[in-house]
């Protein structure tokens, strides 16, 4: 079974220059964890989820070392996530996107999925273009319609 025959076609994405913020509402409104970053040709430049936000916004352990306080608490991440609500996507996504393409096993997917521990990945054409998602639930359900991974 092929990439093409599990991926989601009718999918979303965000541009570079749009803040965290838009990110943050986009992915509320379309149910997702991560959106794959598109240039004006959309093609996929980067990839940000919701687990990019978060660590951007909890001070590293370097920090926590050279402070008072040793455990961050919610007033540090909701002050830190204020101050980045406004930054561009670019900032805090992750570049080059781990992407795969529609003729690919889902074998392959499954262990790109796996080995870097994401929930989603870009689907993109020979020119790097955005041409869907294909995310664990998806793999995992056409699996269990009786396709084989292959």
């Amino acid at each position: 079974m092929k990439v093409r025959d599990a991926m989601i076609h009718d999918v979303s994405a965000v541009f570079e220059d749009e803040t965290i913020e838009d990110f943050i509402i986009t992915c509320l409104r379309k149910m997702r964890t991560g959106l794959p970053v598109v240039d004006e040709e959309f093609r996929v430049v980067g990839f940000i989820s919701e687990s990019d936000v978060i660590k951007s916004s909890l001070p590293s352990y370097f920090e926590l070392l050279q402070s008072a306080s040793f455990i961050p608490d919610t007033h540090q991440f909701v002050r830190r996530l204020g101050d980045i609500r406004n930054d561009p996507i670019a900032s805090h996504m992750v570049s080059p996107a781990i992407a795969v393409k529609p003729d690919d096993t889902l074998i392959n997917a499954a262990d790109l999925l796996i080995k870097k521990g994401l929930k989603t990945l870009p689907v993109v054409d020979d020119d790097h273009k955005l041409v869907g998602i294909i995310t664990r639930l998806n793999l995992i359900y056409s699996a269990l319609q009786g396709r084989v991974l292959e």
